[in-house]
């Protein structure tokens, strides 16, 4: 039995063989990826140590450069750049709630991803540096230079509902200090749990050199979230 195939099913549009556009892909990708890599390992990472963040932004950084290189012939750059925004804007992840912070390095790691992925002949190389080095150099600006000393937010469950009141306020600073073991800059109440005994506090401290310190428990539980 002779089996005869339609020659036009041995024709494909996509070429077999490496496209015009690969050295371009290779190279504008490196250049993505210096830039991304520079924001999340060395400015954010080293400040935060928060590992599933960096993971985040570098798979969030990757996945949109390539589908915009790929998706660049199509006739819908500025709705796709805006519907990009618009999608991870919206992020919100249910066990925890993205903070202002990481919201801001995310807008920027996607606007980085998608300008180097749309980068076509209209933009020399010299602007495009440009405009990479001047998101990732504001960035370490503000990190490194302005935001040095900056202050830090920490939650803890406080068990001494009487040091809440406003008469027993630098009662409640020096009972926190001595029990965390840094000076506090502020105090905020949260919720107050009176079956617990127990209170939702927000300190405001200076940033410790090399801190690691997370949200603490102080003589309460650890099972109460803040619901405001």
């Amino acid at each position: 039995m002779i089996i005869s195939i339609p020659i036009s099913l041995l024709s494909f549009e996509m070429p077999l063989m490496i496209s015009k556009a690969f050295p371009y892909l290779l190279f504008y990708f490196v250049i993505n990826l210096v830039s991304v890599f520079i924001l999340s390992r060395i400015l954010y990472y080293e400040i935060s140590r928060k590992k599933d963040y960096l993971f985040t932004y570098l798979g969030i950084s990757n996945t949109i450069f390539l589908l915009c290189f790929i998706l660049d012939n199509v006739e819908m750059q500025l709705g796709l750049a805006l519907g990009l925004f618009a999608i991870f804007g919206i992020i919100r992840y249910r066990t925890n709630q993205v903070s202002i912070k990481e919201m801001t390095y995310l807008f920027i790691i996607i606007g980085i991803s998608v300008m180097n992925a749309l980068a076509n002949h209209k933009i020399g190389l010299a602007e495009l540096l440009f405009a990479n080095f001047v998101l990732v150099g504001g960035v370490w600006l503000k990190e490194r230079v302005f935001m040095k000393n900056k202050e830090s937010l920490k939650l803890i469950q406080y068990d001494q509902l009487e040091n809440i009141k406003p008469a027993n306020h630098d009662k409640l600073i020096v009972d926190l200090e001595e029990r965390m073991g840094f000076h506090i800059n502020r105090i905020e109440i949260g919720k107050v749990n009176l079956i617990k005994d127990s209170v939702l506090l927000r300190i405001y401290f200076d940033e410790l050199p090399g801190s690691k310190v997370g949200n603490y428990v102080v003589n309460g539980t650890d099972n109460d979230t803040d619901d405001d």
